[in-house]
């Protein structure tokens, strides 16, 4: 802003030897099982670290001893402590502070357990994941955008932007560089101004004492709010940078300047870069240096159209550029694999608006004043617009899939409005799955999880000695937190989460794209009869409660007594 399971675990739990309280034996010493037994003589010891049985069910157990705790209890042989856990009226009692570091140092144990040796490395960069349930036997027509979906680039070419666009410049207001939640939370120490870090505080003071910005600054369909602009794909690296560099000059040379006007300036400079087309002519003049992965678009483009698949092309690139590019990856018959090729298409335009008309070109690039009555295979067409684009092809809904890199400009009006199915392209989830696939990013994430339930369930202790143990607890979270984030970006995390909250990012990638890859190479790992099927992921109110305690040592929802002893 200026201003991309749980059977494994259950399996893991199983085979272990699981502490009590791991696999739900939360139950209190007067509970009983099923056959009829006491689950522990002393309520103390159901924390501790004693193992299970060979023959004990950790999933039945913590169904078990849940469903124990509401019903079947003799309460006339129980008391309540202040934790709210029954215990034996004869059980000794324990000093709070010594019982929160056992469970601590047990978790740490279990988690250690949960991941054993050679559990790292399962996520293949070059998998496709689903938002939505995707038949691909049931699409007939493959569209594609060019620039960083057809053809992808190297980092070479954000230097280049970046230069040429500093020498045409010689958060809207705020003058903000910052990363927002799907809730339209800033992630607190991801704020710049310039080069430099915004304080937290600082931050807060900014937004009135919170760190929420509100819906009408940052709403807006195409990512434009009346305050700030969101930064969307790959072509925003350049403008980013340059924005972040020209701001950290006037603060660091203490010159007074408008935000806006710094802004405004920017992205007009970076504008200048592809309406002067310095940025097509570098990459023409030297297409091996900044084109990668070229023979992995021949072979998806060779696949489809093998299997009668109809292909076309819609982009906002010129005709000589693109022909430039796909000669070079595709070879001089690239425009027999489709059957529509649509250039300077003026997209978000060409799908929300019926105004401009289809216009042909020669084989030389020149526009050609015949009237278009129907979309032939050969030809290349320029500007237009969806709603003649449906007339004359009559492609429509769900058996259409077209792929692109930004989610506003390719993808949104196609999913919302036409039906089409949608597929993103995130170059940057290639890397973010090998830094997903560490030891490290493993084994704390997971402790980041168990530890937060384990303040979640422990929160009632409210002695002073326990509120020092759960103030290092959190000191600790906040320390996981940061090492999670600088793996992927010691400057703003991954793009995908802020701490545990989707990114706004992510959320826009969710809602305006069924699948969602590091590039159209991923295709080739898939036949082209799969079933993409998404995981379903269970809502606050339907994770099962055993599940949380088995992945994180602890219920997530209070026990009737607590919560009666709350009261």
């Amino acid at each position: 802003m200026w201003q991309r399971s749980s059977s494994c675990r259950v399996s893991l739990c199983a085979g272990l030897n699981i502490p009590a309280f791991a696999c739900g034996s939360f139950a209190s010493a007067g509970s009983t099982t099923t056959n009829g037994k006491n689950c522990c003589k002393d309520g103390h010891k159901c924390g501790s670290t004693r193992n299970l049985p060979a023959s004990h069910n950790p999933v039945a157990a913590a169904v078990t001893s849940h469903r124990h705790q509401i019903v079947g209890k003799n309460r006339g042989e129980e008391s309540l402590t202040k934790s709210g856990r029954a215990f034996s009226s004869t059980a000794p009692q324990i000093n709070n502070k010594t019982y929160l570091w056992a469970r601590y140092n047990e978790m740490k144990r279990l988690v250690h357990d949960l991941i054993p040796p050679g559990v790292c490395n399962l996520l293949n960069p070059s998998t496709i994941y689903a938002n939505n349930e995707v038949n691909l036997e049931e699409v007939d027509i493959y569209g594609f955008d060019y620039d960083y979906t057809l053809a992808l680039y190297s980092s070479a070419l954000d230097e280049m932007i970046y230069n040429k666009a500093r020498e045409f410049l010689v958060q809207h207001y705020k003058g903000l560089l910052m990363k927002i939640d799907a809730f339209h939370y800033i992630q607190l120490g991801t704020v710049y101004r310039g080069l430099k870090p915004v304080p937290d505080d600082e931050v807060m003071k900014l937004y009135g004492g919170s760190n929420h910005v509100p819906l009408h600054q940052v709403s807006g369909f195409y990512g434009k709010g009346p305050k700030m602009k969101q930064f969307m794909d790959v072509f925003s690296i350049p403008e980013m940078t340059l924005l972040a560099a020209a701001n950290d000059y006037f603060i660091s040379n203490d010159i007074e300047y408008d935000p806006v006007h710094l802004y405004k300036d920017v992205s007009d400079a970076i504008g200048m870069v592809h309406i002067k087309g310095y940025m097509y002519k570098w990459i023409m003049q030297d297409l091996e240096k900044y084109i990668l992965r070229g023979d992995e678009t021949y072979a998806v483009l060779h696949r489809l159209a093998s299997h009668g698949k109809k292909l076309f092309l819609i982009t906002n690139s010129p005709f000589s550029f693109v022909d430039k590019g796909m000669k070079y990856m595709v070879g001089k018959e690239w425009r027999d694999f489709f059957d529509v090729v649509i250039v300077q298409a003026d997209k978000p335009h060409f799908f929300n608006d019926c105004v401009k008309p289809f216009r042909r070109l020669d084989s030389n690039g020149d526009l050609q004043w015949d009237r278009i009555r129907s979309l032939e295979k050969g030809q290349i067409y320029k500007q237009g617009n969806l709603v003649d684009f449906l007339k004359l092809t009559g492609w429509r809904g769900s058996k259409v899939f077209y792929f692109g890199d930004h989610l506003y400009s390719d993808l949104a009006d196609l999913m919302l409005r036409h039906g089409w199915r949608t597929g993103a392209i995130v170059p940057e989830l290639e890397v973010e799955t090998k830094v997903v696939n560490t030891e490290q990013y493993a084994q704390s994430l997971t402790w980041l999880q168990a530890l937060t339930g384990l303040l979640e369930r422990m929160q009632m202790y409210r002695d002073p000695e326990s509120k020092k143990v759960l103030q290092e607890w959190l000191k600790e979270r906040e320390e996981l937190r940061a090492v999670t984030k600088n793996l992927f970006n010691p400057h703003f995390g991954s793009i995908f989460r802020t701490c545990h909250n989707p990114t706004y990012f992510s959320r826009r990638l969710c809602r305006f794209s069924d699948l969602y890859m590091a590039s159209i190479s991923c295709l080739l790992n898939y036949d082209l009869s799969y079933t993409f099927y998404p995981r379903r992921t269970p809502l606050q109110h339907e994770a099962p409660l055993w599940m949380d305690q088995l992945c994180t040592g602890c219920m997530k929802t209070p026990f009737l007594e607590e919560m009666a002893h709350i009261r």
